[in-house]
């Protein structure tokens, strides 16, 4: 059965790592169509709306190509670490319906209160930044993928130290970067103090699998940390080379130099 209310568009955009809130919401509420709450702005459109939150992320509600433009541009001048190439992510929706429920990546939602899409977007807005979160961590496993193997077939890295100190520092970013915001995949504080709107909230995070997604990301948070245990050990061990090799160039020259002073 066919339904006939309107299918509207909602599109989920990362744009950085975060934006300096205070600055972006004092600049954005003087436009007089501006809500805040608790790391998150409302921007109200004609035909829709665009959710803005601190981490980097908007969520657009039925918002045309030039508005979202537009505010992109806008929140790009108080970005944090841009991203290159912003993942973003596509749903349908329609409201009027019975009940809230997704299915098949097609929002169904009762009515379109603004509180009703919050609540649905912070779980958006966590899906699409877990999904940059991933991105980074597999990519920086694939970057380095060749150090195990390296020291599997040879039994050593062929590196040298400075080489191993740089990757080991890329692997450190990337971790520390996830971890000092692994809490924004946590329930979301705005569910503190408007705890009638959790339930939508539960239901979009269990349809965009957001808790078996984060175990995953900790498991490869956990391979990184091996890579790094393993980085540093082998500078330990270079290290270690290095001083003996020293010690044996010390001992021969004073051979050497004892050889010398008896034969002349």
């Amino acid at each position: 059965m066919t339904s006939d209310r309107p299918i509207r568009h909602c599109l989920t955009v990362c744009l950085a790592q975060s934006f300096d809130f205070p600055a972006l919401r004092e600049k954005m509420l003087m436009s007089g169509r501006v809500k805040a709450f608790r790391n998150a702005l409302v921007v109200d459109y004609k035909s829709g709306c665009s959710i803005v939150f601190a981490y980097g992320v908007a969520v657009h509600w039925n918002v045309s190509l030039d508005e979202r433009r537009n505010l992109h541009d806008l929140l790009l001048d108080f970005a944090i670490k841009p991203d290159a190439e912003p993942q973003e992510d596509n749903l349908s929706y329609e409201t009027n319906s019975e009940k809230y429920r997704i299915q098949s990546d097609h929002i169904e939602l009762i009515d379109a209160d603004q509180m009703v899409l919050l609540a649905v977007s912070h779980a958006m807005a966590q899906s699409i930044k877990l999904a940059a979160f991933e991105s980074h961590a597999i990519n920086t496993i694939r970057e380095t993928s060749h150090l195990p193997e390296s020291l599997a077939r040879e039994g050593k890295i062929q590196l040298g130290r400075k080489a191993t100190a740089m990757i080991r520092g890329q692997l450190f970013l990337t971790k520390s970067d996830i971890i000092l915001n692994y809490d924004l995949l946590d329930t979301p504080e705005f569910f503190w103090e408007h705890p009638e709107y959790q339930s939508i909230y539960s239901m979009a995070a269990n349809y965009l699998e957001i808790q078996p997604r984060t175990e995953v990301l900790s498991k490869k948070l956990e391979t990184i940390h091996e890579l790094l245990e393993m980085l540093a050990d082998e500078q330990k061990h270079q290290h270690s080379s290095f001083l003996e090799w020293i010690i044996i160039y010390l001992i021969a020259v004073e051979i050497v130099m004892s050889l010398v002073d008896r034969v002349f």
